[in-house]
């Protein structure tokens, strides 16, 4: 039935739901046959697109260059880094079979690169003029995750890119890691008009392997929070074990310090959580593979004059901003209208006989849905400024409700009641110690997103144990 293919449940009313209805009928993904795994269509795919080519621009901008690695990993590969290993273990898929023959190895399908990259740079780095190695990897990774699956959000497989960087130095690893931080702050903030909080993951929540590790939070309309993006200082423990040494200018052996950095597929289900509604996707323009949609208002009389205008208006626009003229026989103004508001296209523009006759169009802004009549000779101009607008405006309501829903707890009754009811982000003063940690978790199922950059409002006590404060940190449920 026609009803049922636009959104039928509110997000207020099941959020989960809602963001699945989202995903599969406005045509950004589907539920694969093999458990656990999704198919990105091509609608979801070119946001992607949208968002690896900012990136990709951004990487290789900083100095980076893009590379392949095999998918396959060896066991003992694998097992080199006693960490990693420990971190990425339950999660590992095997090929123990090539046809009917049993491997002499087990190899393991790439849940991260470091092992196999890293046997690779043993091999290429000898001297200080090696140095620093900057190379990023556009891949697919396998983890075997058990818990149920949610489109973009967790899957068994998704795609992602993996930075692995090699420095002289500590000093040279450390701005990088927060160099490439901030490029992920850009993606998030610059391009998809989505907030976020930087900082440090704690010693329980960084990666494995790992001296440290900072990442970008976001809070999504549901007030869980989202991992956006990570940046890792590896130190020196991958290259002892893989022995990656450069003779240095004052003729010493030394290991290489080391960072990685990786964003995924997830953004684009965090796209979706932060910004959509009860009609389906907002796209912000900037990460929009169609910024604008035109579709012909037909009646019995004007058609063919219609028609023309809206040709006009497509060859005016459509290469700066892939236009797409909508004149598919058989389907309504209206039926139109809700697909396209589904899909997120920023700006509808509406051409009727009426208009023709005005020399005018109607857009119709998908964000907050504003009839705005703009005259065909300054068009570009006003699109131009609606477009800037749209992606300002969902940026700025974006960031007031995760300042909204950014909570001060006075005590740790507070701070429970936050996180139980799911009531946003929690901003608490903390000792430092992982067993307040664990007990936040233990008993309201929240996790820590990240000791923020901006340690603004540290007191004197933790509000969990009452011992010396030390730094402020934020804890909410997670996706």
């Amino acid at each position: 039935m026609a009803e049922d293919l636009g959104v039928t449940i509110s997000r207020d009313e099941d959020f989960s739901e809602w963001y699945n209805q989202i995903v599969v009928k406005a045509g950004l993904a589907d539920y694969s046959p093999i458990k656990g795994c999704m198919v990105i269509k091509p609608y979801g795919y070119a946001i992607w697109e949208s968002i690896k080519d900012f990136l990709d621009k951004r990487i290789k901008d900083t100095g980076h260059e893009n590379a392949y690695f095999p998918l396959f990993i060896p066991e003992e590969f694998f097992e080199m880094e006693k960490e990693h290993v420990e971190g990425f273990t339950p999660e590992v898929a095997w090929v123990t079979h090539g046809g009917d023959t049993p491997l002499e190895r087990k190899l393991a399908i790439r849940p991260t690169s470091e092992t196999i990259m890293y046997s690779m740079y043993a091999k290429w780095i000898r001297s200080w003029r090696d140095l620093p190695l900057l190379i990023n990897q556009w891949a697919n990774v396998v983890r075997w995750e058990t818990k149920m699956t949610k489109l973009f959000i967790r899957t068994r497989e998704f795609l992602w890119q993996e930075g692995h960087t090699a420095h002289a130095t500590k000093e040279e690893a450390e701005e990088e890691v927060k160099k490439m931080l901030d490029v992920y702050r850009e993606v998030m903030e610059d391009l998809l008009a989505i907030p976020t909080i930087p900082g440090y993951k704690t010693e329980n929540e960084k990666f494995a392997g790992a001296v440290y590790t900072m990442t970008v939070e976001s809070l999504m309309a549901d007030k869980k929070a989202m991992q956006a993006g990570t940046s890792h200082l590896l130190g020196q423990h991958f290259s002892k074990a893989f022995d990656i040494m450069f003779e240095d200018k004052d003729k010493e052996k030394k290991y290489v310090w080391q960072t990685s950095w990786g964003m995924t597929t997830r953004t684009v289900g965090t796209l979706v959580m932060v910004h959509s509604d009860n009609k389906g996707l907002i796209l912000p323009p900037r990460a929009a593979p169609i910024k604008i949609v035109i579709v012909p208002i037909i009646f019995k009389d004007g058609k063919e004059e219609v028609i023309g205008r809206c040709n006009e208006v497509q060859e005016l626009l459509g290469r700066k901003y892939k236009a797409k003229l909508d004149d598919r026989e058989g389907y309504t103004a209206g039926f139109k209208f809700n697909e396209w508001e589904l899909k997120g296209i920023p700006i509808r523009i509406e051409i009727g006989p009426r208009d023709v006759k005005e020399n005018k169009v109607v857009i119709v802004r998908r964000d907050n849905s504003e009839k705005i009549f703009v005259p065909m000779n300054n068009l570009l101009q006003e699109v131009d400024k609606i477009l800037e607008d749209i992606q300002n405006s969902l940026f700025s309501n974006a960031k007031k409700f995760l300042e909204k829903n950014t909570f001060l707890p006075k005590d740790y009754n507070e701070l429970s009641d936050i996180l139980n009811n799911q009531k946003g982000m929690a901003k608490i003063s903390w000792c430092e110690r992982g067993c307040c940690e664990e007990k936040i978790k233990d008993e309201t199922g929240a996790t820590s997103c990240c000791i923020p950059l901006d340690q603004n409002g540290l007191e004197k006590k933790c509000i969990v144990c009452g011992q010396e404060a030390k730094k402020v940190i934020l804890f909410a449920k997670h996706y």
